[in-house]
């Protein structure tokens, strides 16, 4: 191979010995790229394309090189498709066999627990390199993760792959369900585990809120959830406007938990596989209420009267932090 580039590169060059070193060098020593360049392969691109795209990013110096390269190892029709992530000095040999090995670059999108469908695909249509629109998904069906995809590939496989996932994910945690769950379907599993997401940030509650909404079921009390009155005004769209009123609370609408009894017709965003696995397997707790303590946890209760403690202490919290904010801004 190697004497065969070095007769290719002295009859390109037109010279002797000297020209065929040459050639051999360029085709072997560090290129010229200072820094590392992405360059993407189209599908379909020819070789002449290629090489002038190289040559503009600094990747390598000549495109006959790399044409003449080509040629002689027989490669034409071999260089895939998709995004390369260059190295600084690669030479055109590893250029080359780069190419050749599709090693390109593989891009991720990470999901956080939480996020609703409209949400995610608001990041999937953002995400560069994806091509084609995101599909419909319904609510809840997306699971949170970290997804990895090639520039080129479509949103529509990328979004297929999360919603098998939270398929797969939902099937498994159902499986190990308790015997005495309230819980008829996996569809009913998936809606009370997005409430749980939305309710609580720290991990270690999630299995003891899960209990109180369980607990909840069993006795026919309304779960009087506030991402569920949220969810009724937004449907997952946008953000809320303002904080919840009273008569947010009292709005007739099938996801609002202070209206209705029960669970919701549906998930209200997509829980991730830990509160999958915290409606399955909750805190063993007689907990009926809970309600934020101030340090981004929540105090439990099991009876009314203690509740509404806790209840005067939140609110005790923050009117001293509006005060707090009122002073420090005059």
């Amino acid at each position: 191979m190697k004497r065969l580039l070095l007769v290719l590169f002295v009859l390109l060059a037109g010279a002797g010995v000297g020209a065929g070193i040459w050639g051999w060098r360029e085709y072997t020593a560090p290129g010229p790229l200072p820094t590392e360049r992405h360059i993407v392969v189209e599908r379909g691109e020819g070789t002449r394309s290629i090489a002038r795209d190289l040559v503009d990013a600094g990747v390598i110096r000549h495109d006959w090189t790399f044409l003449a390269a080509l040629r002689l190892r027989d490669v034409h029709g071999q260089l895939k498709a998709g995004e390369y992530a260059f190295p600084p000095g690669i030479s055109l040999r590893g250029a080359i066999d780069k190419m050749i090995a599709g090693d390109t670059v593989v891009r991720r999108i990470t999901l956080a627990e939480g996020l609703t469908v409209a949400e995610v695909l608001r990041r999937v249509g953002e995400a560069e390199g994806l091509t084609g629109d995101p599909p419909a998904v319904a609510e809840g069906r997306l699971l949170p993760d970290t997804y990895h995809y090639v520039w080129g590939e479509s949103r529509a496989a990328v979004v297929e792959r999360m919603r098998k996932a939270m398929d797969t994910a939902l099937a498994t945690v159902w499986e190990s369900r308790p015997e005495d769950t309230p819980l008829a379907t996996p569809d009913e599993l998936l809606t009370l585990a997005s409430i749980v997401e939305k309710e609580t940030g720290v991990a270690s509650e999630r299995p003891r809120v899960a209990a109180v909404f369980l607990n909840r079921l069993r006795r026919g009390m309304k779960l009087q959830s506030d991402p569920t009155v949220i969810y009724a005004q937004t449907r997952g769209e946008r953000p809320q406007d303002g904080p919840i009123t009273r008569s947010d609370l009292q709005a007739e609408d099938p996801y609002n938990t202070y209206h209705v009894a029960g669970l919701p017709p549906g998930p209200i965003a997509n829980p991730g596989l830990a509160s999958l696995q915290a409606v399955v397997a909750p805190a063993e707790t007689d907990d009926l209420y809970f309600v934020a303590d101030g340090t981004g946890g929540h105090a439990f209760a099991r009876t009314l009267a203690e509740h509404n403690r806790n209840v005067v202490r939140w609110r005790r919290l923050q009117r001293a932090e509006r005060e707090k904010t009122k002073d420090a801004s005059n």
